[in-house]
């Protein structure tokens, strides 16, 4: 089975730089608070690399 993380939203994505809010959107994530639990592959990890400031993200075993 392979590695999840999970992603909260602690920050808005409105005002950001373009495709930041793109971004944010495609993670799953739409609201402050919001939490998704995503598998751990590389398409991801830089998706959360790029938004990282408006995200906390835990490790899921």
């Amino acid at each position: 089975m392979p590695d999840k993380v999970r992603v909260t939203q602690i920050a808005s994505a409105n005002g950001r730089k373009p495709g930041q809010k793109e971004t944010v959107l495609g993670l799953g994530l739409t609201k402050i608070g919001r939490t998704r639990e995503l598998e751990d592959t590389p398409s991801v990890r830089g998706m959360i690399r790029k938004v990282a400031h408006l995200l906390k993200v835990e490790e899921v075993r």
